[in-house]
C-alpha cells in the first residue's frame, strides 16, 4: 500500500537554514522507506514565497539528492504555522500505477496571454506528452490540479478553456470528466497566471474507473458550468484508490452552505467527502491524507483544531490558497485507499 508523509520546516531561521534542517529529516525518512522496500514516487512542494525561494530550493540537496529523483511539483501555497516549505511525499512498494506531470509556462511564452490561453497552452503540452506515450486525455488522465493566480479574476478563463478542450476530446456529460482541484496558487513568473499538474493512469483501463457522484449531497458540476468529476475510484491489482476532488461546503442544488461560518463549512465539506467515498464503497477511515486550502489564514486555528479532534490520525497540511468561490472559506481534497 502507498505511504504518504507530510513534513514542514522547523519555522526558524532563514530559508537556506530551514531547507538544511528539512533535508536531514527527509533523508532519514527516505532511507527508512527504502529499507522497508518502498520507493519515492512523487513529492508535492508548497512554498510561502516562490519568487524568492524557487531558485534556492532547486539548488539545495533536498532537491538534487532526493526530490528530483522522482516526479515532483512546486507551487506557492503558504503552509500555516510560519513554515516556509511543506512537503507531501508518496512512497510505495509496487510498480507505480501513475505518472505526475507538473507543467509550467515561462514568462517569454505567455507574453500578454490571459488565463484562457494559458490554460489551453498547458493542456496542449500535456496532450503532446500523452501522444508520445500512446495515450489519450479521455482514457488516461485521472486527475488534475489547476493553480490559478488571482483566482477571483482569472478562474472564469480557466473554466472556459477546460470546457472547450474537454468537448474537443470527447469528455462530456454523457461520457465523463476528470477529477480536479481548481485552487489559488502561484508559479514562477510575473505574467504566469495558470499552472497545472496532471496525474496519468499508466496501465489501468477506462473500465477500471468509477465516477463518484453523491447526488444526495452534491449536484453534478456541469449544472453550474464547470467540467470535473467530484471523485474517481480506480481499481488496481490489490486495492481501490480514491481521488477526491477539491470539495467545499455545498449542497445538492449547488448552493454554498453555512456562509461565513468556517467551522460549519468544514463539517459540511467533510460530510460531502464521506458521501463521495461511500459511493465507491469506502469510508472516512480509508482516507490517507488531507490537503486543506484556506481563503483566510486567520481561520487556520479553527480548522486545525477541528481536524485534530475528528481526524487526529490522518496526516494533513493546511495552506493559504483561495477557493474558486469567495463564499467558500475552506476546501479539502484527499486520497483514500482500500484493499480489494
Amino acid at each position: 500500500m502507498d505511504q504518504y508523509k507530510i513534513m514542514t520546516d522547523c519555522g526558524q531561521g532563514l530559508f537556506p537554514e530551514r531547507l538544511s534542517g528539512l533535508y536531514k529529516e527527509v533523508k532519514a525518512y527516505i532511507a527508512d522507506e527504502e529499507q522497508a522496500g518502498r520507493t519515492l514516487r512523487y513529492t508535492k512542494i508548497f512554498l510561502s514565497d516562490i519568487a524568492n525561494q524557487d531558485e534556492a530550493l532547486r539548488e539545495s540537496p533536498l532537491m538534487t539528492d532526493i526530490v528530483a529523483k522522482a516526479d515532483y511539483t512546486i507551487i506557492q501555497q503558504s503552509p500555516i504555522g510560519g513554515a516556509k516549505i511543506g512537503l507531501l511525499m508518496k512512497t510505495d512498494d509496487e510498480p507505480d500505477a501513475f505518472t505526475l506531470d507538473s507543467l509550467r509556462l515561462q514568462d517569454d511564452e505567455v507574453m500578454n496571454f490571459g488565463s484562457y490561453t494559458q490554460t489551453v497552452m498547458l493542456f496542449e503540452k500535456y496532450l503532446g506528452l500523452l501522444k508520445e506515450r500512446g495515450m489519450t486525455l479521455k482514457d488516461h488522465c485521472l486527475r488534475t490540479w489547476i493553480y490559478v493566480r488571482d483566482i477571483d479574476t482569472n478562474y472564469d478563463g480557466v473554466v472556459k478553456a477546460r470546457n472547450d478542450i474537454f468537448r474537443q476530446h470527447g469528455l462530456t456529460v454523457d461520457t465523463h470528466f476528470i477529477a480536479s482541484t481548481g485552487i489559488g496558487g502561484r508559479a514562477v513568473g510575473k505574467n504566469v497566471c495558470v499552472a497545472i499538474d496532471f496525474l496519468t493512469a499508466v496501465d489501468a483501463e477506462p473500465a477500471d474507473r468509477l465516477y463518484l457522484k453523491a447526488l444526495d449531497h452534491l449536484n453534478p458540476t456541469h449544472e453550474y458550468g464547470v467540467a470535473f468529476e467530484r471523485g474517481t475510484r480506480i481499481t488496481l491489482p490489490h486495492r481501490y484508490e480514491y481521488f477526491i476532488s477539491g470539495t467545499a461546503s455545498i449542497d445538492c442544488h449547488g448552493e454554498v452552505v453555512h456562509t461565513g461560518n468556517i467551522s460549519r463549512q468544514t463539517g459540511r465539506l467533510l460530510e460531502n467527502i464521506g458521501a463521495l467515498l461511500s459511493d465507491g464503497g469506502a469510508t472516512m477511515a480509508d482516507v490517507r491524507y488531507f490537503i486543506i486550502y484556506l481563503r483566510d489564514l486567520a481561520d487556520a486555528a479553527v480548522v486545525d483544531d477541528y481536524m485534530a479532534h475528528f481526524y487526529p490520525d490522518v496526516p494533513r497540511i493546511i495552506t493559504h490558497a483561495k477557493v474558486c468561490r469567495p463564499a467558500w472559506l475552506v476546501e479539502m481534497e484527499c486520497i483514500a485507499e482500500k484493499e480489494r
